[in-house]
């Protein structure tokens, strides 16, 4: 297992410079791990793993003696892996049920670090969040039952880049912050430094910080003791659910973090009352990852919305729910019972809330919209070079994609496959070569139906399991100048944006390819991260000629070469066009012949048709026709019902 103690060798994290806000909020969450954790968005190189691992020396020992584990969980750990299993060995040589504890069980009041979380599977980040709120793991498995508390600080660290966590899963870490490195040159100089000088001598860096991290881990241990009598007063629990109202932020869970994080932060302070600046400080670490509406709308706060949402006068309490004899509310010199704030900030009053608007449909060129049209906006707008772009539609609804046959790819929820995280529905004798999925009760089955305890090789047997495969979904957009005619490029941007979304349900990985003027161009490699490409599609100009057998021909080369860098993920090619080419016939018989060429290397193909109008050419019909694609008319896609407004 990867567990580390405290009295590993470890970067000092009083030395950390320029991520403030990421330090306060792995002390906030040492100081009450029922926060439930915290989640470290950010790019490479931001000190997200070095933070992590020099909080654990920091914290009080267990039992006053034993120093807390670190547990680090690696991307590619099993269900097995994480909450235990059967052990093996007692089982095939004794033919005992003994159950052998995971790593969670390992972490139990330490430290458990995930690094690259939004890579794991979400039926694993499920169990570590259950772990994480309930404090103690439950396993029936293998024909045993088990249980045992699994009480941890959970930190997670992830690139944005590599795509992101479902807002379901946002939604169950209890803090997030978002960490970059810092762009004042005179901090990127200390961090070299400091990073340099515990590279070339670790012992004497720490002795340089060891009187900050004595202090550190006493603040620490002080905040323990004081949180069970910090107290918050009604006029605060309204401040915190008046700002979780003012952002939107669904459920309760967002108000319950921010409370309990404000008394954390309040006792970090050694203070017994919770102030407005300490419900602000944990508002910027509980709510930015709550915001997230959908998900190609990217997490975040900014202070000045977090003082808007709290307002600039400080809120009344609720009265009192008795009747009185008038109905009124409060007596005016109510406020007489407020406590003085010696010069604090106080919170605000709730802004009154309108109900948004929604933009009705914009009517076409001839007056009104026709039925089967998504609504348009109003005018296009220029890019920087002077090129058209418009903005999207109404995004629409993704019909159900999937590919033919079973394949062997990573877990997802698109195609069908024969997977290792798929649910064991059977068992088969074990082939020959390494057992890599073994099915334990089966095989104790088959030996016992023998009357013998020794297991042989003929009893072993693998488990048949069935799932489904994320697939690699390659985009390739027609922005040509036909496609700017009567703005269907609108209309395209929101068909490819609902086609995204998901994508992004399915935990695939996509890449966008686009043709116009005279060349295709790949403007984003495959990736999981559907954010990148939404923002890309929405930015998207158009204009030029049509080169759609380059177009196709670029689709086929990327997908030959990503079948070279991983045989098992299977990919399908989603192509947007009107079917037109330039250079009129002989463009068109290239672009039949290129789809030809693209079919037998994609392991599907689907063809939107772009083209509007009472007179339809049926080209692209032509271009499904020659790659034996599905043909799927835009026009008939449903839009996505929008969200009301709060």
């Amino acid at each position: 297992m990867n567990v580390a103690s405290a009295t590993d060798v470890a970067f000092p994290f009083c030395a950390i410079v320029g991520q403030e806000p990421l330090l306060e909020a792995l002390l906030a969450c040492a100081v009450d791990p029922a926060i439930g954790g915290v989640l470290v968005r950010g790019e490479r190189g931001t000190a997200k793993s070095t933070a992590v691992r020099a909080l654990a020396p920091l914290l009080p020992p267990v039992n006053g003696r034993t120093p807390v584990p670190l547990v680090e969980l690696p991307v590619g750990a099993t269900a097995d892996r994480l909450l235990g299993s059967l052990d093996v060995e007692r089982a095939l040589t004794g033919g005992e049920a003994v159950y052998e504890p995971g790593l969670l069980a390992a972490a139990d009041r330490g430290v458990l670090y995930v690094d690259e979380v939004n890579l794991l599977p979400d039926h694993l980040v499920d169990v570590l969040l259950d772990a994480a709120a309930m404090g103690r793991v439950h396993v029936e498995r293998d024909g045993m039952s088990a249980s045992h508390d699994a009480r941890f600080l959970l930190v997670g660290t992830m690139n944005p880049e590599e795509g992101e966590l479902r807002p379901q899963l946002l939604d169950r870490f209890g803090l997030s912050v978002e960490v970059a490195g810092s762009a004042d040159p005179a901090v990127r100089v200390e961090i070299i430094r400091r990073r340099l000088a515990f590279d070339a001598d670790p012992s004497a860096l720490r002795a340089r910080f060891a009187a900050q991290e004595q202090a550190t881990a006493a603040r620490i241990a002080a905040a323990q003791s004081l949180l069970p009598r910090i107290s918050l007063d009604d006029r605060t629990l309204l401040l915190i659910a008046h700002t979780c109202a003012a952002l939107n932020v669904d459920g309760m869970r967002a108000d319950i973090t921010t409370a309990r994080t404000a008394k954390a932060l309040a006792a970090l302070d050694q203070r017994t009352e919770v102030t407005p600046e300490h419900v602000k400080r944990a508002a910027l670490l509980a709510l930015a990852h709550r915001r997230r509406r959908g998900p190609l709308d990217p997490p975040g706060l900014t202070e000045q919305e977090l003082s808007d949402a709290m307002g600039n006068d400080e809120p009344e309490p609720e009265p009192d729910p008795t009747p009185s004899g008038n109905g009124s509310g409060p007596s005016p010199d109510a406020s007489a019972d407020r406590p003085e704030r010696g010069g604090e900030s106080p919170p605000g009053d709730i802004p009154h809330q309108e109900a948004g608007s929604t933009n009705g449909s914009q009517p076409s060129e001839a007056g009104e919209q026709r039925p089967d049209e998504a609504p348009r906006p109003s005018s296009p707008t220029r890019s920087p070079a002077g090129e058209l772009t418009d903005s999207p539609a109404a995004t629409t609804q993704a019909p159900p994609l999937t590919l033919a046959g079973t394949g062997t790819g990573s877990a997802g929820r698109r195609s069908r496959a024969a997977t290792r995280d798929g649910h064991p529905i059977d068992s088969k004798p074990h082939e020959p070569g390494t057992v890599t999925d073994l099915s334990v009760i089966a095989t104790l089955r088959a030996a016992a139906t023998r009357g013998s305890k020794a297991i042989e090789h003929r009893d072993l047997r693998e488990h048949i399991r069935t799932g489904k495969e994320a697939n690699l979904l390659v985009f390739l957009v027609d922005a040509s100048g036909s496609m700017g005619a009567r703005r269907r490029m609108s209309q395209v941007k929101g068909t490819i944006l609902g086609l995204l979304e998901d994508a992004y349900r399915r935990r695939d990985r996509v890449a966008l390819i686009t043709f116009r003027g005279a060349d295709a161009q790949l403007i984003l490699p495959p990736t999981s991260s559907v954010e990148q490409a939404a923002r890309l599609m929405t930015d998207l100009p158009t204009g030029g000629g049509t080169p759609l057998a380059g177009g196709l021909d670029r689709a086929r080369a990327l997908i030959a070469a990503e079948r070279v860098k991983d045989a098992t993920r299977r990919s399908m090619a989603l192509v947007i066009t009107d079917g037109r080419a330039s250079n009129g016939a002989p463009g068109r018989q290239a672009a039949r012949e290129a789809a030809q060429r693209l079919a037998t290397t994609a392991d599907g193909v689907v063809v939107f048709d772009a083209e509007e109008g009472r007179i339809r050419l049926g080209l692209a019909g032509e271009i499904a026709a020659a790659a034996g694609a599905r043909l799927l008319p835009m026009t008939a896609l449903p839009t996505t019902p929008k969200r009301a407004a709060a």
